[in-house]
């Protein structure tokens, strides 16, 4: 299983436009070669770069999307793709694009292909995903982006 997107290659630079400094929309990404098995899809975007000053967990969720169809290839940019969304850690049921305050970070895009649906309602957290999801996941793949303000990428 891949995913990737066409605005930025694996440990590549996000462009701006997806960021913050620009429109803050998600950038579009494609998945490729599910298990046939495959019930669900969940995708979870964060960042572990974040001054432990800030958040003493280092940890800053950007995008929490889970239950998406198995047939889904594809999230256009700017979308709300199919699937139900939780809670970033803006406390905001959608994606937040990267914002980092401090140096370049690392924003992890995570693709999880599951053996069932997680009975979770819109909102639910990561931590709610990553424990409903346990012993679960068939498949896993995985797309880093970086990104440093004001770099005018």
């Amino acid at each position: 299983m891949q995913i990737s997107s066409s605005a930025f290659s694996h440990n590549g630079i996000i462009p701006s436009l997806y960021t913050c400094e620009g429109k803050n929309i998600n950038p579009p990404l494609q998945f490729t070669a599910a298990p046939s098995t495959t019930i669900s899809l969940v995708l979870l975007m964060d960042d572990p770069d974040v001054p432990k000053s800030l958040r003493p967990d280092g940890m800053y969720d950007h995008w929490v999307l889970f239950n998406i169809p198995p047939d889904i290839t594809s999230i256009e940019e700017n979308s709300i793709p199919s699937g139900t969304q939780g809670k970033n850690t803006a406390g905001e049921n959608c994606y937040i694009g990267p914002c980092p305050p401090d140096r370049q970070h690392r924003y992890f895009f995570k693709l999880y292909a599951l053996d069932t649906l997680l009975d979770l309602h819109a909102g639910a957290t990561k931590a709610e995903v990553e424990k409903a999801m346990h012993g679960h996941i068939i498949a896993f793949a995985e797309l880093i982006g970086l990104y440093e303000k004001g770099k005018g990428y």
